[in-house]
């Protein structure tokens, strides 16, 4: 008998070198007990790995590996020996992983499965709580999970709150993040978390608020979040009042005369997309007001607000950008951050009022990824851009622009309806139908250039595009 002892719950290297060198000795998944440091240790002994020839090895499809990963944090305490017996079969039946009614293969994936499934609840029903004071002060919850899934879920939490303090107490493990890096330490017990936070009355009020009782099934409800995640959430206190007042409260709805239908807006958009030329000229607050609510891509979701255009409601001239920077999303504006002050320069040299100029983004929404505190910008793709092209077409049928100045590939894609490279296009008026159209870099482009030169060069070509923007609306006003 092989008496393997690993290092903890979750060492899936040392479980696979010790199943590595059992493999190559051909030793049967019956004369092997898979144990754990300081649990079964002192009970049954270790005994040494058998010899390997490090010349001598063997290969086995990705997805055992993959799923093996995810298994190994599963508790079930037959895990260790279900993924050998596995790992030994493959090497006779390489194909067996496509066996999905194979038993043990089975097995695997509903171990992996009951692993990704805890992941995704420890995700949805972590609640932090304010913690400490000023240097010391951060965000602490406590989560009892299924099986040993902190280190797994960790990196979610890491980007959903990249800018905070927190730390994530379970039985077992605890994560720790400085805004820079996560630390695992050993687990907590619940005593060390904060029992309560001011701002929970507060979420317990938006709850009960937006509690549907027309649309509560109690079985579905409770089979997504199962009661023992109850006692960790501020919420659970009113899941039964609310349950035991669903009938009535349904009654009174059912009851209430029913609204008049509104217009979709979905449809808007659809006619905005097939036709822009039949849009009706519409009050910008009136499409400000309306675009603060737009959900056609998933781009709202992490960006603070929707940066819509500004400036005269007729204006001559349209600049459209790419999207809005970290400072335009968190101050509601375009260009307000250090692209903005590097265009209000260039539009000075170039003779152009910024304030009679309307200026707008292709894109509405602050697309990015967290680093630390800092949040570094990242280009929108295809899908969406065309996502929030009816905004601009609807502002450019509304303000009706002589010209129109896409800066950057991103806005020329909007406005173009299709990608137009900047260099070949670039230097000249385009026909639009009822607009002109001119083609420039975009300023933060200018602000990336490393090379002094370059900056200068390019910057100086910026200028060039929109003294001929100015140029061209000069005419208009001589004729």
């Amino acid at each position: 008998m092989h008496v393997v002892t690993l290092g903890s719950e979750t060492d899936f290297r040392g479980w696979r070198e010790a199943a590595r060198a059992l493999a190559l000795n051909d030793i049967p998944p019956n004369d092997v007990t898979w144990t754990v440091a300081s649990r079964d240790a002192e009970l049954f002994g270790a005994s040494a790995l058998p010899a390997v020839d490090p010349d001598c090895t063997f290969s086995v499809p990705a997805t055992f590996v993959d799923l093996a990963k995810l298994a190994i944090l599963n508790r079930d305490p037959e895990r260790f020996a279900c993924l050998y017996r596995l790992l030994v079969r493959l090497r006779q039946q390489p194909r067996l992983m496509n066996v999905l009614t194979d038993a043990d293969v089975a097995r695997i994936h509903g171990l992996a499965k009951e692993v990704r499934r805890d992941e995704h609840k420890m995700h949805a029903f972590v609640r932090f709580r304010e913690f400490g004071r000023d240097d010391d002060f951060r965000f602490v919850a406590w989560f009892e999970p299924s099986h040993h899934i902190v280190e797994l879920a960790a990196p979610f939490f890491e980007r959903r709150f990249a800018d905070m303090r927190w730390s994530i107490l379970t039985p077992d493990r605890c994560a720790h993040w400085d805004g820079h890096k996560t630390v695992f330490t050993e687990g907590a017990v619940k005593s060390d978390s904060p029992s309560n936070d001011p701002l929970e009355d507060i979420w317990r009020t938006y709850y009960a608020n937006i509690f549907n009782p027309a649309r509560l099934k109690i079985k579905a409800m409770q089979a997504e979040m199962p009661k023992k995640y109850w006692r960790n959430l501020p919420e659970a206190s009113l899941i039964d009042p609310l349950i035991a007042q669903a009938e009535r409260r349904t009654d009174r709805m059912i009851r209430q005369e029913a609204p008049a239908p509104r217009s979709s807006r979905q449809r808007k958009e659809q006619l905005a997309m097939a036709n822009p030329a039949h849009i009706k000229p519409e009050v910008l607050a009136a499409l400000r007001h309306e675009a603060a609510d737009c959900r056609a891509c998933h781009l709202w979701k992490d960006a603070t607000q929707t940066v819509f255009g500004e400036g005269p409601a007729h204006a001559s001239l349209m600049l459209v950008g790419e999207q809005p920077g970290d400072k335009e999303d968190l101050a509601g504006k375009p260009f307000v951050g250090p692209a903005g002050a590097m265009l209000n320069r260039a539009l000075e040299e170039a003779g152009i009022e910024r304030d009679k100029v309307y200026v707008t983004n292709a894109v509405k929404h602050f697309k990015f990824v967290p680093r630390g505190k800092i949040r570094l910008h990242q280009k929108p793709n295809t899908l969406e851009i065309k996502a929030c092209r009816p905004w601009y077409e609807r502002e450019l049928a509304s303000i009706k622009p002589a010209l129109v100045v896409a800066m950057g590939a991103t806005a020329a894609q909007s406005v173009f309806g299709k990608i137009t490279p900047i260099g070949k296009n670039r230097g000249h008026l385009i026909d639009l139908g009822e607009a002109k159209a001119l083609v420039t870099v975009h300023p933060s482009y200018l602000l990336r250039l490393p090379d002094a030169d370059a900056k200068e060069r390019e910057y100086a070509n910026f200028v060039k595009d929109l003294k001929l923007a100015a140029s061209f609306l000069n005419k208009l006003k001589a004729a």
